[in-house]
């Protein structure tokens, strides 16, 4: 396969990152793989969408830091790929790291991946349903019995009467945002005003019931074709420990990951989402669970692969570039007439 990597800039990438331990994964495997940033992608005068990218080089017995400096070392020697060349385009960048003066940046590579994905080439995860979903409120869209009790909503009045309700604790977060940034717990402050109007800086302020469960970390499950990643018998999921006087358990942010119990319950919330994700063409999504609810979907750039490789022993960033070789396979059977969506999530 000629697989194409779109993340936010290859400067900035880090070796801990899962995008680099799938990048390592699939030049491995043989395929030819190019990293681009989402500023090298263009629209061709041809139609075709192209873009100026690092073509990866093997990077057998190497560490990843190693691997990772070697990639950004020929960043100057860049080559030109088009939709015409490629037969995978795999979407990684963070819509959410980029703003003020890259605001541009946050939605190219679903826009240029649109115009790729008409021209025949798989986009992971699906462009057009990810427009959708690059917020929070395409969270809203799941059954309620999956989601904490939620108010999302610009006016400080609505936000105290909801923290009134929920017995001034509540959770109160950008709309737009990841990795745990800006994330707050309200307990009887007495500065609710200032956070709502810091969070309305970025837009919609989300207000969120509070989940004793959240005091013991969370479980992030990563899920394949609307389905649980399993890899002979092990599971893709971890358990997050939050460190102390925080409610955050995201990895970068200070949480320890920890082997994970996959309880049923785990199992019901993920099968209860799973069918919207198979239909919106979400390839791969990251579920993070606290107790009996679903906190929150990551579906731009979900990680947590390399942590869970770690601790489950098992290869699991391998299963993921399977998944993708056998929808190429499939695509080519039908001479790329199964719409992207579909193939996205084809588990075969």
């Amino acid at each position: 396969m000629k697989i194409g990597v779109v993340v936010n800039d290859v400067a900035t990438e880090e070796a801990w990152y899962d995008t680099t331990l799938l990048l390592s994964t699939a030049v491995h495997k043989g395929h030819e793989v190019y990293l681009m940033g989402v500023g090298d992608l263009n629209y061709m005068a041809n139609g075709h969408m192209g873009a100026f990218a690092v073509k990866v080089q093997n990077g057998k017995n190497r560490s990843m830091e190693n691997f990772l400096k070697a990639i950004q070392a020929n960043a100057k020697e860049r080559v030109h790929v088009s939709s015409e060349e490629l037969d995978v385009i795999f979407l990684r960048n963070n819509p959410c790291e980029d703003g003020g003066d890259r605001a541009w940046a946050q939605t190219a590579g679903m826009i240029f991946g649109q115009i790729a994905l008409e021209k025949g080439v798989l986009v992971l995860n699906d462009p057009y349903n990810l427009m959708t979903a690059f917020n929070k409120m395409y969270f809203q869209h799941f059954p309620e019995e999956v989601r904490p009790k939620t108010l999302i909503s610009r006016n400080a009045d609505d936000i105290k009467e909801f923290y009134k309700e929920q017995g001034e604790k509540i959770i109160l977060k950008p709309l737009q945002g990841s990795g745990g940034k800006d994330v707050f717990l309200m307990d009887n402050s007495t500065n609710l005003n200032q956070i709502v109007e810091s969070i309305n800086r970025y837009g919609y302020v989300i207000a969120q019931e509070y989940l004793p469960a959240a005091k013991d970390g969370d479980v992030r499950v990563i899920m394949l074709n609307g389905k649980i990643l399993e890899v002979k018998g092990k599971t893709a999921a971890m358990h997050r420990v939050n460190k102390a006087d925080d409610i955050r358990s995201n990895i970068h942010a200070g949480g320890v990951p920890q082997k994970a119990q996959i309880t049923d319950n785990i199992k019901r919330l993920c099968n209860i989402v799973g069918p919207k994700l198979k239909r919106d063409g979400m390839f791969m999504a990251g579920i993070d669970i606290v107790g009996d609810k679903i906190m929150e979907l990551n579906l731009d750039s979900p990680g947590g692969i390399v942590s869970i490789e770690k601790l489950e022993k098992e290869k699991f960033s391998a299963a993921i570039i399977n998944a993708i070789e056998k929808k190429i396979e499939y695509q080519k059977y039908y001479d790329g007439k199964l719409p992207n969506s579909y193939l996205a999530t084809l588990d075969v």
